[in-house]
This record gives structure tokens, C-alpha cells and sequence, in this order.
């Protein structure tokens, strides 16, 4: 699976995120502008010692990534998250080769993609008058929700204390 971070702008969302890609085999696409540098200290701090492990693909805004997509991926259906969403993440249909895609964390995605893509569009359900979550919470949520519909493919299942303590 794959996670697409449309113009992020906080590096530890994206370091944790980047973290949570590498340990789940994940792709990590960043659409420009970023709102720091992928060099920068906080973001790999916030990614531990996972970076060398992970491959981030970093396109030149929207159009590039959708060019992208029709070129690489073209049956892969893209995923957008956003609290504008009527269904929930957990309604969704997710296969291997999908994308799911995340906004700026001040704006979320553009109203404008979002009503392009109203059947794929999901929410993280959450408490009345409540904004949002955090933007790497809300991917792990939602990425761990298509590892797990999927049989959780390539990760370990088990844990030290399997056979029981």
C-alpha cells in the first residue's frame, strides 16, 4: 500500500509517517511544496533510523503525482481522507496496490479534489465538535485498516512472547 501526503507541512508528521511506512513495506509519496526540508533534522529524527529503509518518491505537485499515477499505477484507486468524508475509513474496500492520500495538515486536501472524488473519500469517525486527529495518527489508522482487510502481507504476525508467557 501506499501513503501520498499532499503539501505537508509539519516534518514530524512526516517522519512519523515515513516510520510507519518502512515498517509496514509501505511507499511514502510527498507531494510539493513541502513545507520543510526532507533533510531536515526534526524529520529524521521523528523517522528514527528508519529512513535508509524506506523509499519516499517526491513528486512536483498534483498534476505530476496524477500523471504519475496513469503512467505506473493506472487501475490503483486513490483513497482521500479527509473529515469532509460521509463514509468511514473501516467501509472501505482497500486492495495491495492502493494509495491513500492525505492533505496539508492546516487545510487538509482541496475541496475542488475532493468533490472529484466523492466515492473515495473516508473519514476516521471521531467524537461531535471535534477538528481532527493528527495527520500520522489518521494515516496509521487507515493504512493498518488495508494491511489487516489484506491479511497483513509480508509483516510479522508474531511476537516475542507468542508461545505464550
Amino acid at each position: 500500500m501506499n501513503i501520498v501526503l499532499l503539501e505537508p507541512e509539519i516534518p514530524h508528521n512526516t517522519g512519523a509517517i515515513g516510520r510507519t511506512c518502512s515498517v509496514t513495506g509501505s511507499g511514502l509519496h510527498l507531494i510539493r511544496p513541502l513545507g520543510f526540508s526532507t533533510d531536515e533534522k526534526h524529520l529524521k529524527r521523528s523517522g528514527l533510523d528508519y529512513w535508509h529503509t524506506l523509499g519516499i518518491i517526491c513528486h512536483n505537485g498534483y498534476i505530476d503525482f496524477l500523471a504519475f499515477m496513469r503512467e505506473n499505477h493506472p487501475g490503483a484507486k486513490i483513497w482521500m481522507a479527509t473529515t469532509k468524508a460521509a463514509s468511514s475509513y473501516a467501509d472501505a474496500a482497500y486492495t495491495m496496490g492502493d494509495f491513500i492520500m492525505f492533505g496539508k495538515e492546516s487545510a487538509g486536501i482541496p475541496e475542488d479534489i475532493l468533490l472529484k472524488n466523492l466515492e473515495n473519500c473516508v473519514r476516521v469517525p471521531m467524537a461531535p465538535g471535534s477538528r481532527s486527529l493528527n495527520l500520522s495518527v489518521s494515516a496509521g489508522i487507515i493504512l493498518y485498516e488495508g494491511l489487516r482487510q489484506n491479511g497483513f502481507p509480508g509483516l510479522n504476525r508474531l511476537g516475542k512472547f507468542s508461545g505464550g508467557l
